[in-house]
């Protein structure tokens, strides 16, 4: 059981560089569409700059919710 529970938290540690990777694509990519609609003065991109950055966020706390929860149920 001990090995199971070192094996699972290996593999989302080994997760979470990729959504790291991606994550901080999507604020790069947020950032740059809030850039334009400054520019633009256009209010649609700064809403979808906004809504990009809200679900770089939410990957992030899903993620740990996940971790913890995964730690939890297999530790029981």
């Amino acid at each position: 059981m001990l090995s199971l529970v070192k094996k699972n938290k290996y593999i989302l540690r080994q997760m979470l560089i990729p959504i790291l990777v991606f994550d901080v694509a999507l604020v790069a990519w947020s950032l740059h569409l809030m850039e334009r609609a400054v520019e633009l003065k256009e209010f649609s991109l700064m809403l979808a700059g906004t809504l990009v950055a809200l679900a770089a966020a939410a990957m992030l706390v899903v993620y740990f919710l996940m971790g913890h929860c995964m730690s939890y149920l297999l530790h029981i």
